[in-house]
């Protein structure tokens, strides 16, 4: 299988599978595909282990309860996912041992043997989050994943102990040898927070962080004052 990134701005990951090649992504990712492309959703499909539980966590770490396999069957395929956002789309290498935390909605599409779970959750204050609070999602395992990066991406190496502080929204991907805590700075109060503080993400090597400049959530707040009002 051979995989190209097409476009700067909003750009688009076309997979040109060979005959019983396999991804999977969630379900309603799909942008186009080929004839020769046959699908399989359910809650455990692409090897995805854990069962309703599994499917259950999934979800709860902003994907969807179903998965969807994709299959080139008699020929050739061609299969595409295009980025919701201006940004970028990564390619990952996964290997026993070297998994990442992605942002909540970054997964894009992988090879089976990749695992796709929840990785991390804390409840913030209302705000910017909305009262959701801050999940990340955990790809481990075994093969190629693509994930979606928002705005530019800013890609820092940290040293066993040098500790980075980032706001929440802008955390677009870490290796898991990377330590995660979410830390408050008091004295700062303003609409985001509520008055709480401000909360930061403070990321502690050794590993990899990949950060975004662009997030849904400060989108969402920038467009707000634009979007009709009910009544």
């Amino acid at each position: 299988m051979e995989s190209k990134i097409v476009g700067t701005t909003m750009p688009v990951l076309e997979l040109n599978m060979q005959p019983n090649d396999k991804v999977f992504a969630e379900s309603g990712e799909l942008s186009w595909m080929s004839m020769a492309v046959q699908m399989q959703t359910g809650m455990s499909v692409g090897g995805q282990q854990g069962g309703v539980f599994g499917a259950l966590g999934r979800a709860f770490a902003g994907g969807t309860l179903f998965m969807t396999e994709y299959t080139a069957v008699g020929g050739p395929g061609l299969l595409a996912f295009a980025g919701k956002l201006p940004g970028q789309i990564l390619p990952l290498d996964i290997a026993p041992g070297h998994g990442y935390m992605v942002h909540r909605h970054g997964f894009m599409c992988a090879t089976l043997g990749v695992q796709f779970s929840i990785g991390f959750q804390q409840r913030l204050g209302a705000g910017v989050f909305g009262g959701t609070g801050f999940r990340m999602q955990r790809l481990t395992g075994q093969g190629q994943a693509w994930v979606e990066m928002h705005g530019e991406v800013i890609v820092y190496d940290l040293q066993p102990g040098n500790t980075l502080r980032v706001h929440p929204g802008h955390v677009g991907m870490y290796d898991e040898s990377v330590q995660f805590n979410i830390v408050t700075v008091p004295g700062i109060q303003n609409m985001f927070f509520g008055g709480s503080g401000l909360f930061l993400a403070a990321l502690t090597g050794p590993g990899r962080v990949w950060l975004q400049s662009m997030s849904m959530h400060h989108l969402a707040h920038a467009i707000q004052e634009y979007l009709p009002k009910a009544g």
